[in-house]
Formats: structure tokens, sequence, C-alpha cells
């Protein structure tokens, strides 16, 4: 019987690919939800705590906003970070439409759109060494995390082949 040190983290191993994350984009990713962000934004008058748009525009913006809303779970997509890249997949079927490897990014940009402030949401562009665009994430919610949680596993990626790099130079040796 061969005894195996387990992995620094239960379930994750350096030849195989883990899920780390995985976001919904909001109906801030399309144009008419940031339509309706900016609508509901637009009169900054307070009356009670609530913004004068949100008590006018409420109604008709949530009767567009749910069907959009059900729209994109079905048939729009998902952002998946794992501990090789950042893919897009459909929501429906899970289908990798594309993905960026993490030796390939750079930097991950945060951009706020006019009307994705309603929702906390922004677009995320990956770069990389040449300031050349990758991929856009549009509409993710909470941003700023997800953007962490990217250079973070960018960061330990790199940390990991130079660790791997070096034991195989050590076992030649």
């Amino acid at each position: 019987m061969v005894n195996r040190n387990p992995p620094a983290i239960s379930g994750v191993s350096a030849e195989a690919e883990a899920l780390i994350m995985t976001v919904y984009p909001s109906i801030a990713a399309t144009a008419l939800g940031r339509l309706i962000g900016s609508c509901l934004e637009s009169l900054p008058l307070k009356i009670g705590g609530v913004k004068l748009s949100h008590l006018l525009f409420f109604a008709p913006a949530a009767a567009i906003a749910a069907p959009l809303y059900g729209f994109l779970k079905l048939f729009g997509e998902t952002y998946v970070l794992t501990n090789r890249g950042v893919q897009k997949r459909s929501s429906l079927g899970n289908r990798l439409i594309s993905q960026v490897p993490l030796t390939s990014i750079e930097d991950v940009v945060v951009r706020e759109e006019p009307g994705q402030a309603f929702y906390p949401a922004a677009d995320i562009y990956l770069m990389d060494k040449s300031g050349t665009g990758l991929a856009v994430l549009a509409g993710v919610p909470r941003a700023d995390v997800f953007r962490q949680t990217i250079v973070e596993a960018r960061d330990a990626h790199k940390q990991v082949a130079a660790a791997l790099k070096t034991i195989k130079a050590r076992q030649r040796a």
C-alpha cells in the first residue's frame, strides 16, 4: 500500500482542474438591464428614505426586469473560475463558450458602466501583458470580489507552477 500525503487543500490537486467560484451575471449585463438601472437611479430626491425614481418606476421596471432575469438564467452565461482559468459557460447545458488560461491574464480591470450602479455590478476585463483584452465578463455582481479572487487564483497558479518546476529540477539532480 502506497501512502500519499493529502493535498494541502482537501480535494484540490495541482494536476487536476478544480472549481473555485461560479458567478451568474445580473441583468446589468444587458443594455435593457442597464437602461432599467439608469431609470431607477435617475431621480435622487428621497421621500421617506426611498428615492423618488424607485417609487415612480418600480412597477414598470419590475414588469420588464423579471422576465429578463428569467431569460438570462435559462439562456445566458455563467462565469466559472477554476485553478486553471476563467470560463464562460452557457447556463443551459453548461456548454463551454470560451476560456482564458490564468497564465495569460496579466491584469483584471473592473469598469462600472452607466446603469450598473443600481445592481452593484460592473464589467470585468481580462487583459494580457500587452494590454489587449482577452475577455469581458459583463454585469458581474460585486465585481471587486470576483476580480480579487481571479487575481489570487492567478498568483497561486504561478506560485504552484514555480514550485513544481523546482521540485522536478531537484528530482532530476
